[in-house]
């Protein structure tokens, strides 16, 4: 055997771009189930808002999903009018301060959740028949020590 057999194509990409093929495979499957589903005007960091919005219990801060999302306050204030226009979101005045803004899901927000879920455990029930669970499980342990790279000395080092 060759030393170009024995290498895997994959140990040859820098993880980076792995991550970044990875994540359009997801991507690519729950824009998808929307169109299909009726919900083809979710814009493109709309996937990240409901579906973190579905993971949630309740309303989620607006400041809280300006900085995880990381982009400008402008940049996430513009999806999170589209998302309320097209109907994904309500916004209302936080109860406990009148000065923040909460952002839940509406029904229309919660079924295109339900779909994008749909697809992203479509992905995984394929990645585990290819691979097994835990190389699947190793691979989360591994991307979550890598998010918590991201976040030393910020305050979140336990939960990103």
């Amino acid at each position: 055997m060759s030393d170009a057999e024995a290498t895997a194509w994959f140990e040859e990409v820098p993880l980076p771009a792995l991550l970044r093929h990875a994540r359009t495979i997801y991507g690519e499957a729950m824009r998808h189930a929307l169109e299909e589903a009726g919900y083809e005007d979710v814009p493109r960091n709309g996937l990240y808002v409901i579906g973190g919005l579905a993971l949630g219990a309740g309303a989620t801060p607006l400041g809280q999903l300006i900085q995880d999302l990381r982009i400008s306050k402008q940049a996430a204030g513009q999806l999170v009018d589209a998302l309320v226009v097209r109907g994904y979101l309500a916004r209302s005045v936080d109860e406990d301060d009148r000065r923040k803004l909460t952002v839940t899901l509406t029904v229309r927000g919660q079924a295109a959740a339900a779909a994008q879920r749909a697809a992203r455990e479509k992905v995984d029930a394929a990645l585990i028949a290819s691979v097994g669970q835990d190389d699947v499980d190793r691979t989360r342990r591994t991307l979550a020590a890598l998010i918590k790279l991201g976040h030393v000395g910020d305050g979140k080092d336990d939960d990103p």
